[in-house]
């Protein structure tokens, strides 16, 4: 893989303003050092505390919460100005965050590079979901390979997801069983009310792209600008989610909780079996911060940002997504239905496959329902049809990984009935083939972690510099 190039093409630095960012936070992540996995909750907390113990009466470390199964959870507070709130571990399968909130932390404490000079109080939540974070570690160490990801994945129910498990009291939406650490982190928003809040969040095959609620002092061209300055692409394929609003290419408006109800409302879609917690941009919403997400991808392909036409019709590219979307969810509906009489183990594992098993056949539907309303001119981009077409693959390894790993832990656990083993050998059968599916993909780029941390980072300081500054004109 070739080195960063942060110089190429690189246009006349402007005195102030986000070119200036962007230009500063360049010179700075180029120096970050290869890293070759991601770390662990130990590591997480043991680097963290010794930052702070290193930086006494620099970084002030206070506890803000417990997690579900009793780990202390802290943040570290840095700097004087506006209060940016920076959240890692929002989902426990996205650990590129893991890095990015170490390397922030470690340059705040020593007052060096950018976000130190950005003029805000940071404050770092290095791993919320320490409980999460540690059912993904097994491919933490070696995150290259598609399958080996696929085979520890964990990604827990909405409302156990820190993200999306905030209160909720919206149309026909209401939720009130926020989990302790989506408790943790509101106790600490209704104490800041920051001017910015930062989700780390990765995807995993594609571009970068980001989620911004609104374009903070004009920073939108240079966020767009940043994958490239790093030898990475702009995603330009099918948005995360069809209700999502773009504010230029690769940016998007932040999602939220409400935002999508409404959406589904407007599409004649009942909202109950899509919408069930609040997200944190709903929850921070009533105190105006800003709030920014930017998605990393593990994985690239050459097809994730060809806007070329690819001579095939959308809609046609949206139905075929609908069968493959309502074939997984068939399959996986057999094997969760077979084993679920006998099931004795209520694992984290085994709640998120009860909840994303069934979504598969509602995406379907959906996908289908929207394939019905597209023009017949319309025509599909080579990037919408990888993306559609890969989506079907992400979702048969994630969750035909997972209910796989909660039946497999039955059969551990030495507890097993015989449905319970015929429903996962039946459904290992099927992860063989779609494993053997992902492995046929040619032309992937998987990137060096150190590169994804050097976009995280530097578009989170890209925004907060934004955000300090327009505030101090306000």
């Amino acid at each position: 893989m070739a080195p960063i190039d942060t110089t190429k093409d690189r246009p006349a630095v402007p005195a102030a303003g986000p070119g200036r960012d962007l230009h500063d936070v360049l010179d700075h992540v180029r120096g970050f050092a290869p890293l070759d996995g991601f770390p662990g909750v130990d590591e997480i907390v043991d680097r963290a505390d010794r930052i702070a113990a290193a930086y006494p009466g620099v970084v002030a470390r206070r506890r803000i919460g417990t997690s579900r199964l009793g780990e202390p959870l802290h943040e570290y507070v840095v700097g004087d100005g506006p209060d940016v709130l920076v959240i890692g571990g929002v989902h426990p399968n996205e650990p590129i965050g893991f890095h990015t909130a170490l390397q922030l932390l470690d340059d705040l404490a020593a007052g060096v590079g950018p976000a130190a000079a950005a003029g805000a109080r940071w404050h770092v939540v290095p791993c919320i979901d320490p409980d999460g974070a540690r059912l993904n570690e097994s491919w933490f160490a070696d995150p290259g390979d598609r399958v080996d990801y696929a085979r520890g994945f964990y990604r827990p129910a909405p409302d156990e997801q820190v993200e999306w498990s905030f209160p909720l009291d919206h149309g026909t939406a209401y939720f009130d069983r926020s989990i302790p650490e989506a408790v943790a982190v509101a106790r600490l928003v209704d104490r800041l009310r920051p001017a910015m809040v930062v989700g780390l969040h990765n995807g995993e095959l594609g571009g970068v792209y980001y989620y911004l609620d609104r374009d903070v002092d004009g920073v939108v061209p240079a966020l767009q600008e940043l994958p490239a300055r790093l030898g990475l692409p702009l995603d330009r394929g099918e948005p995360e989610t069809p209700e999502s609003v773009p504010h230029a290419p690769g940016v998007f408006r932040t999602l939220s909780s409400a935002g999508t109800h409404d959406w589904l409302v407007e599409q004649g879609i009942d909202p109950s079996g899509h919408v069930s917690g609040g997200g944190l941009a709903d929850y921070v919403a009533p105190y105006g911060s800003v709030t920014f997400v930017a998605e990393l991808p593990y994985w690239s392909h050459a097809d994730s940002d060809d806007v070329s036409d690819a001579g095939v019709p959308y809609a046609d590219v949206l139905r075929r997504k609908a069968d493959g979307l309502t074939e997984l969810g068939a399959v996986l509906t057999e094997a969760l239905d077979r084993a679920r009489p006998h099931l004795r183990i209520d694992s984290p594992l085994r709640r998120a496959s009860e909840v994303f098993v069934p979504h598969m056949a509602l995406a379907g539907r959906a996908e289908r329902e929207r394939a019905a309303t597209v023009g017949p001119g319309r025509s599909a981009t080579v990037a919408e049809v990888f993306s559609n077409g890969d989506l079907v693959r992400c979702f048969r390894l994630r969750y035909g990984s997972m209910l796989h790993r909660a039946l497999t832990a039955e059969v551990v656990a030495g507890i097993a009935a015989p449905q319970v083993r015929a429903a996962r050998d039946e459904l290992g059968r099927h992860l063989e083939a779609w494993y053997a599916e992902a492995r046929s993909v040619t032309g992937l780029t998987t990137w060096p972690v150190e590169r994804l941390v050097a976009v995280q980072y530097a578009s989170t300081v890209l925004v907060a510099a934004a955000t300090v500054r327009e505030r101090g004109r306000a």
